[in-house]
């Protein structure tokens, strides 16, 4: 029986990197020196697919870093002199905000309420924020901001930085990056690739930023500060020795994109999301936990289960059909679905009809 993996990270790889994990066995990836021109080439062409893929401006760095949750800390440390402001919408977002506090900022934070999310149109935001935290897809709840709210925002308030935790639904939502200052993800859920690599974006904002910190003497100079990472990318080069077999996948895995198209996956995607959520609403044990559908995330479906979630998670693992727990709080209550891009159309209609075949 062949395990099929809808946990919302780490999560089923893509399904190309097999043989990319092969090819680069075969090319000793794994062996070569970051400083090597090898390496070089290899990061240049991740970096140049990566814009390609999410049409990211020039102006944009692109750093590597040992997991999105780093960047919380680097953000902390090298963009934010006193104040922060996070949007809390469940687990992760709430992390972020810890982190700050735990760098002595003063992060504050706007809290909703979990499988709701924030009406960002109604927001007032202080003029001494200097950087506002936005998690478009929370993996913990299932509720996403809707990329439209975000730009409204940002129009209204274009002085505090503005950073966007795309983590567990990009590449599918699109951007307009010359709408946000900075947006980071992790390789191991939408992107399909082992867990072990972060992937910090960054314009010249956030630089000029980590300048005048460095001036004022409030930036932390730690081994992967912000300036740090721009004076290496502009060599090719990572600060310390990277996940050299994970940048390398990472290429491998969004030209396999670029070459399947950003177009049909969204659409894919739109697809899926309907089956599952169409599966929250029609079963008698379940019901969708984020109730308002702008709000519901295209990518991680998140249900109540009546009862309890452990005997349908087990059920479905005997079958080999592995799904997410609720996070927190929520375990043994939620469901979590993934449908990434490597979740194919016909996965997740097995899934959906042996979930309706099942007793529990």
């Amino acid at each position: 029986m062949k395990n099929i993996f809808f946990t919302p990270g780490p999560s089923a790889l893509y399904f190309t990197v097999e043989q990319h994990i092969k090819a680069a066995l075969k090319a000793n990836i794994p062996s070569i020196s970051h400083r090597e021109k090898a390496y070089v080439k290899m990061q240049q062409e991740t970096t140049e697919a990566l814009r390609e893929l999410l049409k990211l401006p020039d102006s944009f760095t692109i750093g590597f870093t040992s997991s999105a949750t780093e960047v919380w800390d680097r953000m902390s440390e090298n963009l934010i002199s006193n104040q922060s402001l996070h949007f809390v919408n469940g687990a992760f977002s709430e992390k972020f905000h810890k982190a700050a506090l735990s760098q002595g900022k003063m992060a504050k934070a706007i809290v909703a309420t979990p499988g709701t999310n924030h009406d960002l149109s109604q927001v007032e935001i202080d003029k001494n924020v200097e950087l506002v935290s936005l998690t478009q897809n929370e993996t913990s709840t299932g509720a996403a901001l809707p990329v439209e709210d975000i730009i409204t925002l940002r129009q209204k308030y274009q002085d505090p930085l503005l950073a966007i935790d795309a983590v567990s639904s990009l590449p599918v939502p699109k951007f307009d990056f010359n709408q946000l200052d900075s947006l980071y993800f992790s390789v191991q859920k939408s992107f399909g690739l082992p867990a072990g690599l972060g992937v910090w974006t960054f314009n010249e904002r956030c630089i000029e930023r980590a300048e005048s910190l460095r001036a004022e003497g409030k930036y932390h100079d730690s081994y992967n500060s912000i300036l740090k990472i721009v004076k290496m990318s502009k060599k090719h080069q990572t600060t310390c020795t990277p996940n050299v077999l994970n940048i390398y996948l990472l290429g491998k895995v969004v030209q396999d994109m670029l070459n399947k198209g950003i177009k049909q996956i969204r659409q894919e995607a739109k697809y899926k999301s309907a089956l599952l959520y169409n599966l929250f609403e029609s079963h008698p044990r379940l019901n969708p936990f984020v109730t308002e559908k702008k709000y519901r995330s295209i990518t991680v479906g998140v249900a109540e289960v009546e009862g309890g979630s452990e005997k349908l998670i087990r059920a479905l693992a005997d079958k080999g059909l592995n799904i997410g727990n609720g996070y927190g709080e929520f375990k043994n209550k939620h469901i979590r679905i993934a449908s990434f891009p490597t979740h194919s159309k016909e996965q997740i209609e097995m899934l959906v009809d042996e979930v309706n075949q099942l007793d529990f």
